[in-house]
């Protein structure tokens, strides 16, 4: 069974930094292609980050050059790294495990950005 643990959020002031942790069980994160997403109060939930089985990284244009998304495949954990922040990143931010047979989700993390 597939489990996700996401964490490393807060409250964070804007220029700030955060690095979120995703911790899979379950599954390899070296053999399957990560996503981070986010959701914001009232909006529908966006991709920001991915990264391939082979460690190629994709961002949508809001983040890239601020955040950078990376794995550790000893400890079978996925990062997302984001610098300066803006009060616009402010959303619970989730991470999705696509196998070849399911996507898997966390239960998120809050992300608050103080202007």
């Amino acid at each position: 069974q597939v489990q996700i643990a996401e964490s490393g959020g807060g409250l964070v002031q804007a220029g700030g930094s955060l690095r979120l942790s995703c911790v899979v069980s379950g599954t390899t994160v070296s053999g399957n292609r990560e996503y981070w997403y986010r959701q914001a109060p009232g909006k529908q939930r966006e991709l920001v980050a991915s990264i391939s089985s082979g460690g190629t990284p994709g961002y949508v244009d809001s983040v890239r050059g601020r955040f950078t998304i990376s794995r550790d495949n000893a400890k079978n954990t996925v990062y997302l790294q984001m610098n300066r922040l803006k009060s616009e990143d402010t959303a619970v931010y989730f991470c999705n495990v696509a196998t070849i047979s399911l996507d898997y989700w966390g239960r998120g993390t809050r992300v608050t950005v103080s202007s």
